[in-house]
């Protein structure tokens, strides 16, 4: 139970037509009357004076009363809904102040929400992860998380281990009445079963991670390859400088795109050879960190020349997908298309973008249609520790350990989940999560 009462702007900061002041806690009401008069009934809106010292009126709007527990924090929220000019909203937040609010923290609203019981973790987090959408479908996703969709699957899969945990530990507590069904071969079965269930959501939170998060592509190969004029094709702007002149770019070039609603942050980078001055080595030595923290590599190659990786300069780092892109086939007269993990593209003319643009959404994992919900790595992380403890316990079933064993596995992989909703949590967890948010949600 919160004994303090907090006030933010929760409009973006700047000039508007409405400015919103929040204000939640136990003495929302007394802060109301002080400034706008009686407390008018719940959740209607009254148009009323917002007053000052000595009664000055600082501005005039609505007062909204949202009394507690049905409200968003689970408080008494009360709203000044005035003019958005930040002297205005200036006042008014420092009248507040005056009166003995504290100004919130940012996401302090949402996790007076969460700890009042109105919404657990993942909802919360699909409050901010909405506000920050950078596309159509990452808002839809969010809507899905803030309706409870991501919640509601890993209760089901807590459910599932609740189950099977009940009758595991049945058996240790009634060691001479064992119960049907707790032969280790079907003991094994349920929990390969619940693991498939569980690597279906991740699946499933992989691809809402990245559309909360995007994903990384950097373009990699020799120099004056049509590296940077990709970019700017796949940009659909100028975003790098582009000459006739080999090594034009010695830095690497970031570039924000969508690719029909997945984020992506294309990075391109200095051309890869032998030799060069002091600053091109660093430009290199940069190219091939990027290459190395990349979701997939582009690796382009001018048509007709030789395979670049064949070359050490040109080395490509383990475990990073790649796209070989032949650019420049309106010079060799090749056709467009894409031949298994190769392209063929004119940076220039525009033939094989289309194609492209179909294979990063194939390879990148998200051609199998929109994400069910919206996904954050601590989510991702979550699920897999979960899942390393679901093996554990499918291992211990199949190799004849005791139900003790297997039973504190299936507990731990409990515990896992239990971290995305917030039924387990700490105060080091809450604090992250709500750090993240804006002032005044």
């Amino acid at each position: 139970m919160t004994t303090s009462t907090i006030c933010a702007v929760a409009t973006p900061p700047g000039r508007g037509g409405v400015g919103v002041i929040r204000v939640s806690g136990p003495e929302a009401g007394r802060l109301a009357e002080a400034m706008a008069g009686p407390v008018p009934p719940p959740r209607q809106a009254v148009y009323r004076r917002f007053c000052g010292v000595d009664g000055e009126t600082l501005d005039e709007g609505l007062l909204l009363w949202f009394p507690g527990p049905g409200s968003f924090t689970g408080e008494d929220v009360m709203e000044l809904q005035g003019h958005g000019g930040p002297v205005v909203m200036d006042r008014l937040l420092q009248r507040l102040l005056d009166l003995g609010a504290e100004l919130a923290a940012p996401g302090e609203f949402s996790q007076r929400a969460f700890v009042n019981g109105r919404m657990d973790l993942t909802r919360a987090e699909a409050v901010a992860d909405l506000i920050e959408a950078g596309s159509e479908a990452a808002a839809r996703a969010a809507v899905r998380s803030l309706q409870g969709e991501f919640a509601r699957a890993v209760a089901e899969l807590v459910e599932q281990l609740t189950r099977l945990r009940v009758h595991l530990e049945s058996s240790i507590d009634f060691v001479d009445e064992p119960l049907e069904g707790l032969a280790l071969s079907d003991v094994g079965q349920q929990i390969e079963a619940i693991g498939a269930a569980v690597e279906q959501t991740r699946q499933a939170a992989g691809r809402g991670q990245q559309l909360q998060e995007g994903l990384t592509v950097v373009i990699a190969g020799p120099p004056n390859a049509g590296k940077s004029s990709l970019l700017n094709a796949l940009a659909g702007r100028d975003a790098a400088i582009v000459t006739a002149q080999a090594g034009t770019t010695r830095d690497v070039l970031d570039a924000h795109l969508h690719l029909d609603g997945l984020p992506l942050r294309v990075l391109d980078t200095a051309g890869l050879r032998r030799g060069g001055d002091v600053v091109e080595q660093e430009g290199m030595r940069r190219a091939r960190a990027a290459m190395a923290d990349a979701d997939r590599i582009l690796l382009v190659t001018e048509a007709g020349a030789a395979d670049p990786s064949a070359d050490g300069a040109v080395a490509l780092p383990a475990g990073v997908a790649v796209t070989r892109v032949v650019n420049k086939i309106d010079l060799t007269g090749d056709a467009a298309g894409v031949q298994g993990e190769q392209v063929a593209v004119s940076a220039l003319t525009g033939a094989g973008l289309p194609a492209l643009r179909r294979h990063l959404r194939e390879v990148l994992g998200v051609s199998d249609g929109e994400a069910a919900f919206i996904a954050r790595r601590r989510h991702l992380d979550a699920l897999a520790a979960a899942a390393e403890c679901i093996d554990e316990a499918l291992a211990g079933a199949r190799n004849g350990l005791g139900e003790e064993l297997i039973a504190e596995s299936l507990r731990q992989a409990q515990g896992r989940l239990g971290e995305i909703t917030g039924a387990v949590s700490t105060e080091d967890l809450l604090g992250r999560i709500f750090s993240t948010f804006c002032i005044g949600k």
